[in-house]
């Protein structure tokens, strides 16, 4: 590897992660699960042979899941079926990548992603465009980028911050 500083990698991973994550569902638009006990269970019968194809681990226990878990797991075979193959190609990738993490790592990522989803919407479509804006910088100048973030102080990253609030809510 580079000359990095020890943990680095392992924090832009679990940074990674949440983004990932994060990303795809708030691009997909992800629905919210009603509260528990509102759901109806979803009948094995009702789902299409390809549903119940890639659904098919479950099969012999369907009737016995919570119909949330049923509704979450029909919702993301639905979602998975409807990927092309590049995008489950992705999604294999950033999955292999969840899995890789450290139990502290994977910690760290939901407790990201729960402070995200916090977020008024207007706050959360700011992180996604600022999460544009730096994956459209070169490996270089994400890397610079970093690293001065990293050094600055906590007094110089709150002066970065508020100077960049102002500029936005000036333009």
């Amino acid at each position: 590897m580079n000359s990095q500083k020890p943990g680095l990698l392992s924090r832009r991973a679990a940074l990674a992660a949440v983004f990932a994550v994060g990303l795809h569902f708030a691009v997909a638009g992800r629905a919210r699960a009603d509260a528990p006990g509102d759901a109806a269970a979803v009948e094995w019968s009702s789902l299409s042979a390809e549903e119940q194809q890639a659904l098919n681990r479950y099969g012999d226990r369907w009737n016995t899941l919570a119909p949330e878990q049923q509704q979450r797991l029909v919702r993301g075979t639905r979602r998975w079926l409807a990927m092309s193959p590049e995008q489950r190609e992705r999604a294999q990738a950033r999955f292999q990548r969840w899995k890789n993490l450290s139990p502290e790592q994977k910690q760290m990522a939901r407790q990201r992603w729960q402070r995200y989803r916090e977020l008024t919407p207007e706050q959360q479509a700011r992180v996604r465009e600022g999460y544009h804006r730096f994956k459209k910088l070169s490996p270089e100048q994400r890397r610079r980028l970093r690293e001065r973030w990293q050094n600055a102080t906590p007094e110089e990253r709150q002066r970065w911050l508020e100077k960049r609030r102002a500029r936005r809510g000036a333009g």
